[in-house]
């Protein structure tokens, strides 16, 4: 009896050990606690690029690709998926108008011009300024290995002015050019409250498109099925509050509106595909209206609270729970877009560090999806169009900013927890958004912000995810740190759900860099984290370098176009790769 139950305990004492050794293995060392210390919660385990994006895009964050080119984002995905981004926007795909002889710059007189891909002569794929069909569809499919969806930014409301560039394809599909456009396009909107106005007279200028001719519905939703066959995830509507309701007023050459019935129905995988429209707010946009038939619409009115808040150092809690677009909060969210970075003067008046602020806030919250707006390479409050003012090239590194990396990566981790907004120590000048009780970020904007505040995070000792070294205490639902929190900056909080990752690889030239080529001129290289990187010029042999290693850029190497290309790629320990592009022009 006793040698069975010495046994037993044998048995019992190896079975709890088994059980023990099982239990720290699954999982990573992860708890289903959030409240448990960062050791007993965090994956110290380096995913390497297992990313995990979220797999649908409201849950995720948006990287808007202002103007970049097809190729230029397929070389970046990488890179995009490194900074936490879970889809992609396009510029307009459709082809446009070939202005100024074709001219690449973003904004230059006579040398180009961003806004040409927003003035369609035919909805096929492809255009001179971002690409062709191939490259699109090629685009999509390395998306889509990386789990990065595609949103297209697409144009049904208008056409480009220059209407005697319009594809005769176009023109045969619809019964004629007087077939294409509404009875009142002749006509400038003059009041946007009246809705017979603001959805079927011209706006801007810009040719008001019968979208109730069921020949152009049939047209254009060949372009769309066309998108989604390629890998298109999800379309934007440019100017959506410009095309009618249902009970909105008829066009005289109209039966119904019922352009968006059909839209938001006869796409292939309908049911899955992510739609947003562009509903800039004031008179008469009826918002509401159009969020309940599209799915989703821009949320312009909340952008603009959130850029007036940073400027003011004032972000009131109560001033963030109402995204200002209704019952149904089913929007995209952002702190700029290209039209008021644009058209209002934004690029003057908010500088990166500004941007950042509020990206914090609209990312770390639960409602809304953000999307980021990356602007142009090298500009500033100083320069609107930045250093290359190139269009096809990649735009500013911010977007993959450590900080904006790791608010990205919060929300990813966040799905499904709810909000709350807290100024600490009813400070307006700070302001800490929690995740139900699993995280919370923290947005300083004037003066030190010392510990001792109010939190709904679980008890716990948490790493800041920016830095990942420093240790913030909650206890008893105080928030305790002994390091205070400088202006201007950004805490992010969270051990549940939080992954390590491969250390990000980043290529670059000097910030110094000017890209006029006036003659010859030396250029220094960056690689950061990077276990082997290349330069090529005008795409040519790859050359390896080191950081801090320089190249020269010849004035003789220039194209036709007067352009000298310098191309820059890095692989890093985990298999990261990094890749930039810079155009210099002579």
């Amino acid at each position: 009896m006793k040698k069975l139950t010495s046994i037993t305990l044998c048995l019992m004492i190896l079975l709890c050990s088994v059980l023990s050794l099982a239990s720290c293995s699954s999982g990573n060392n992860k708890s289903e606690n959030a409240g448990n210390s960062a050791s007993d919660t965090t994956n110290t385990e380096n995913k390497g690029t297992d990313y995990n994006l979220t797999k649908n895009i409201k849950d995720g964050v948006i990287l808007q690709c202002f103007a970049w080119d097809f190729k230029t984002i397929e070389n970046s995905l990488e890179d995009i998926a490194a900074a936490g981004y879970s889809a992609i926007q396009t510029s307009p795909v459709n082809e446009c108008l070939e202005g100024e002889g074709g001219g690449m710059k973003l904004y230059s007189e006579g040398e180009g011009k961003w806004y040409y891909h927003y003035q369609p002569t035919d909805f096929t794929i492809g255009n001179y300024q971002l690409g062709t069909k191939a490259e699109f569809k090629s685009m999509c499919a390395k998306a889509e290995k990386l789990g990065i969806k595609v949103i297209v930014d697409v144009i049904a409301n208008h056409t480009t002015p220059t209407t005697e560039a319009i594809n005769k394809n176009l023109l045969d599909a619809v019964g004629g050019i007087d077939n294409l456009y509404h009875a009142g396009n002749d006509k400038d909107i003059a009041d946007y409250s009246n809705r017979l106005q603001c959805t079927t007279y011209k706006m801007g200028g810009l040719p008001d498109i019968n979208t109730e001719n069921k020949a152009f519905q049939d047209y254009f939703l060949k372009f769309i099925n066309d998108c989604i066959d390629c890998g298109a995830d999800g379309f934007r509507y440019d100017t959506a509050k410009h095309i009618g309701l249902p009970d909105d007023p008829k066009d005289p050459k109209s039966k119904k509106n019922n352009f968006w019935d059909r839209a938001t129905t006869e796409m292939k995988n309908a049911k899955n595909i992510f739609l947003y429209g562009e509903v800039l707010q004031g008179n008469g946009d009826r918002i509401e209206d159009y969020v309940k038939k599209i799915g989703a619409t821009t949320a312009s009115t909340f952008g603009g609270t959130i850029r007036n808040a940073i400027m003011n150092n004032t972000l009131n809690a109560y001033n963030f729970e109402d995204l200002r677009v209704g019952e149904d909060e089913s929007c995209v969210t952002w702190v700029e877009s290209h039209d008021n970075y644009i058209n209002d003067g934004n690029w003057a008046a908010m500088g990166d560090e500004d941007v950042l602020t509020g990206w914090a806030i609209i990312t770390a919250r639960a409602k809304g999806t953000p999307l980021y707006f990356d602007r142009p390479y090298g500009s500033s409050i100083e320069n609107q169009w930045g250093t290359m003012n190139r269009i096809g090239a990649s735009g500013d590194m911010f977007y993959k900013d450590k900080r904006v990396a790791a608010l990205n990566f919060f929300r990813n981790a966040m799905v499904g927890e709810g909000e709350k907004f807290i100024n600490p120590n009813d400070d307006a000048s700070a302001l800490e958004i929690c995740r139900g009780k699993k995280g919370a970020v923290i947005v300083n904007t004037a003066g030190e912000l010392k510990g001792g505040f109010k939190t709904d995070l679980a008890d716990g000792t948490y790493i800041d995810r920016v830095d990942g070294k420093t240790e913030y205490k909650v206890e008893k639902g105080k928030l305790k740190f002994t390091k205070a929190i400088p202006e201007y900056s950004v805490v992010v909080l969270y051990n549940d759900g939080y992954e390590q990752y491969a250390a990000p690889v980043t290529v670059k030239v000097s910030d110094k860099t000017e890209f006029e080529l006036y003659k010859d001129m030396t250029v220094k290289l960056e690689a950061v984290n990077a276990k082997s990187a290349t330069y090529s010029v005008n795409d040519g042999k790859a050359v390896s370098y080191k950081n801090g290693d320089s190249v020269k850029i010849k004035a003789k190497d220039a194209d036709d176009s007067g352009v000298v290309t310098l191309t820059l790629k890095a692989k890093g320990e985990a298999g990261q790769n990094s890749y930039m592009k810079y155009y210099f022009t002579k």
